[in-house]
């Protein structure tokens, strides 16, 4: 629910929608909202792992160190910037849906290096996201939606990073602490930021007391919040229950988009997200009932 109501804020920046008529907060560039969204995370992470975990046990090898500032950089911070580039450039419901196509590339790389079998359900998925992804993105059907290209194309690099992020990081993730990698990939991912866009760019950028404040709770909505929600709820959920929970975040974007932005989707674009979805369902728990050591897709918003 966090990452879905930080979607639907990031669209209200970026619209200039996030307060009411009368009110302006101005317009925040998605490389900003994806820059201070990481590197506040890690400020705030930082002195709260270090009291909680210890330092022996924030301590990675410094191989590990290279391998999650790599995920750091081409799966957080590209996944993260390519994912709002898309909020800004189309609307949530086609964002979300674009990125949650990630367990369907991370199951066609897993099939090409033959680390899982092509099955008629794995197949099956495949085509049910295709065409679903179709129907979102108005390919076919009555009438043109006219999405904006560039949205489309950063949305489908979200998710290509998204599952980046998965394949690569599955290797770490099940040697070492969750929370001290996210604290490494977001480490990796705020230098990656400092120089591609430099403080002094920022503080060129004249932002207001509110637009600090914003990105200061946004920060918090959208990774320190789900993060230890998601964490916490690992432990109590069976893995197929918290495949179909993971599933809930498009819908409750779509459905808080729709109520609080008032982006409506085609009957369409609906049958597509529903088509996106299942295929998701089924790909996850597949790959859970049969045991074949496949790539779990762990969520990064």
């Amino acid at each position: 629910m966090c990452w879905a109501f930080a979607a639907v804020l990031g669209r209200a920046v970026f619209t200039g929608r996030l307060l009411p008529p009368g009110q302006a907060l101005r317009v925040i560039d998605p490389l900003i909202l994806s820059q201070s969204r990481t590197t506040i995370s890690f400020f705030l992470l930082l002195p709260v792992l270090s009291l909680t975990a210890g330092r022996r046990r924030l301590h990675l090898p410094a191989a590990d160190i290279g391998r999650s500032f790599l995920m750091g950089i081409l799966g957080v911070a590209a996944s993260n910037y390519f994912y709002y580039l898309a909020i800004q450039r189309t609307n949530v419901a086609t964002a979300i849906i674009l990125q949650y196509t990630a367990p369907v590339w991370v199951l066609l790389y897993a099939i090409a290096r033959r680390l899982e079998k092509p099955t008629f359900q794995r197949v099956f998925s495949v085509a049910l996201a295709v065409a679903g992804i179709a129907m979102v993105i108005g390919l076919f059907g009555p009438g043109k939606i006219g999405l904006d290209k560039v949205g489309l194309t950063a949305g489908l690099l979200s998710a290509f990073s998204f599952a980046f992020y998965n394949v690569y990081g599955h290797g770490i993730l099940s040697r070492h602490d969750r929370w001290t990698v996210l604290l490494y990939t977001t480490l990796g991912a705020s230098l990656f930021w400092a120089v591609v866009n430099p403080p002094w760019k920022i503080t060129s950028a004249h932002l207001s007391g509110g637009q600090w404040l914003f990105l200061l709770m946004f920060a918090l909505i959208s990774v320190v919040l789900p993060f230890s929600f998601y964490f916490a709820g690992l432990q109590f959920l069976q893995p197929t229950r918290a495949i179909i929970a993971s599933c809930l975040e498009p819908v409750f974007s779509v459905v808080l988009a729709a109520l609080v932005l008032g982006e409506m989707m085609r009957p369409l674009q609906t049958t597509g997200i529903v088509f996106v979805l299942a295929a998701i369902i089924v790909v996850q728990a597949a790959d859970r009932k049969e045991k074949l050591g496949g790539i779990p897709v762990e969520p990064i918003e």
